[in-house]
C-alpha cells in the first residue's frame, strides 16, 4: 500500500480540473501560434515551414504578444488601404462625372462655370513653380492641421500668429516655473545645510533659547491684540481722508502734470543760467550786478558814439558841403 501512494498522487494531479483547464488553454494558445507562424511563412517565396524552437511558457508569451501586435498592425493597414481605395474610387467617380458633364456641355454648346474653375485651378497648379507648389502644399497641410475648412492667407496667418503668441506665453510660463524651481532648490539646499548643522554633534543650542522663545511669543500676542485697533484706525482714516482710487485716467493726469512740471523746471533752469557765477550773498550779488550794469551802460554809450561818428563821416549831406 505504501508503494502505491505516489502513483495515486500523480494520477490525482494529472486529472485535476484546474490542471486540465490550464493544459487545454496552453494547447489552444500553441495551436494559434503555430497557425499564425505557418501563415506568415507561407507568404515567403518559396513558402517553407517555420523553424523549430524551444516550447516553454516564456516563448509562448512572447509569440502571443507578437501575434497580437502583428494582427493589430495588419488590421490598421487593411483599414487604411480600404479608406484609400474608397477615396480613390470617389475621386475617379468625380472625375468621370466631370468628364461626362464637360462632354455634354461641349455638345450642347453651353458653358459650365464649375468646369471652368476646375480647369483654371488645374492650369494654375501645373503652371506653379516648385517653390509655389511647396508653399501651396504647406498652406494646405497647415489648414488640415488647424481644422480650417475654407482657409485664406489672412486667416491662416492670424491663426498662426495666435499659436505663436500662445507658444510664447507657454515658454514664459515654463521659464517662470523653472525660475521658481531653482529658487525652491536653493532654499531647500539652505534648509538641508541648516538641518545638517543642527543635527550635527558640533551644534549647541543657545542657553537662553527658551527665554527668547517666550519673549517672541509675548511680542506676537501683543501685536496680534493691536491688529484690530490698527484696522479700525485705517478704516477711519480712509473714511475721513478718502483714499483716491487708482485708475488709468488718474495715472495719465498725474503723468501730464509731471511733464508740465519738468518743462517749467527746464525753463527756470535756463533763466538761472544767466545768473551763474554770482556769489551766494545777496548784497554781494547785487554789487556785482550793478557793476555789470555800469559796464553795460558804458559799452552802450561807446557803441552809440562810434555809430554816430560813422554816420556823420559817411553822410552824403556833409560831403556836399565840403565840395565848394
Amino acid at each position: 500500500m505504501a508503494h502505491r501512494a505516489p502513483h495515486l498522487a500523480s494520477q490525482t494531479a494529472i486529472f485535476s480540473p484546474s490542471v486540465a483547464r490550464a493544459a487545454a488553454s496552453t494547447a489552444k494558445d500553441w495551436a494559434y501560434v503555430d497557425s499564425w507562424l505557418k501563415a506568415k511563412y507561407q507568404t515567403y517565396t518559396p513558402p517553407h515551414a517555420p523553424p523549430s524552437f524551444e516550447r516553454n511558457p516564456e516563448t509562448l508569451r512572447c509569440l502571443l504578444a507578437l501575434a497580437s501586435h502583428n494582427e493589430a498592425a495588419d488590421e490598421e493597414r487593411d483599414q487604411l488601404a480600404r479608406i484609400q481605395e474608397a477615396a480613390l474610387a470617389e475621386v475617379k467617380t468625380i472625375k468621370a462625372e466631370k468628364e461626362l458633364r464637360r462632354r455634354a456641355t461641349e455638345e450642347d454648346g453651353q458653358v459650365d462655370g464649375e468646369l471652368i474653375v476646375d480647369r483654371v485651378m488645374e492650369a494654375l497648379g501645373d503652371g506653379l513653380p516648385r517653390e509655389g507648389k511647396t508653399a501651396l502644399d504647406a498652406m494646405a497641410n497647415m489648414a488640415v492641421e488647424l481644422g480650417m475648412a475654407y482657409p485664406t492667407p489672412e486667416s491662416l496667418g492670424s491663426k498662426f500668429v495666435g499659436l505663436q503668441g500662445r507658444a510664447f506665453e507657454l515658454e514664459q510660463t515654463i521659464e517662470r516655473v523653472a525660475m521658481l524651481q531653482r529658487y525652491l532648490d536653493a532654499e531647500s539646499e539652505i534648509m538641508d545645510r541648516f538641518v545638517d548643522d543642527v543635527q550635527g554633534d558640533a551644534y549647541r543650542a543657545p542657553e537662553d533659547l527658551a527665554k527668547q522663545n517666550l519673549e517672541l511669543q509675548r511680542e506676537i500676542k501683543t501685536m496680534s491684540a493691536k491688529i484690530p485697533e490698527l484696522k479700525q484706525q485705517v478704516a477711519s482714516l480712509q473714511k475721513s481722508v478718502g483714499m483716491p482710487k487708482l485708475t488709468v485716467e488718474n495715472v495719465k493726469k498725474d503723468e501730464n502734470e509731471y511733464l508740465e512740471l519738468l518743462a517749467r523746471k527746464k525753463h527756470l533752469d535756463n533763466q538761472l543760467k544767466a545768473f551763474a557765477g554770482l556769489p551766494p550773498d545777496v548784497d554781494a550779488a547785487r554789487a556785482v550786478l550793478e557793476s555789470l550794469r555800469t559796464q553795460l551802460r558804458k559799452a552802450t554809450e561807446r557803441r552809440d558814439t562810434v555809430f554816430e561818428g560813422l554816420v556823420e563821416r559817411e553822410s552824403p549831406v556833409k560831403n556836399r558841403r565840403r565840395r565848394p
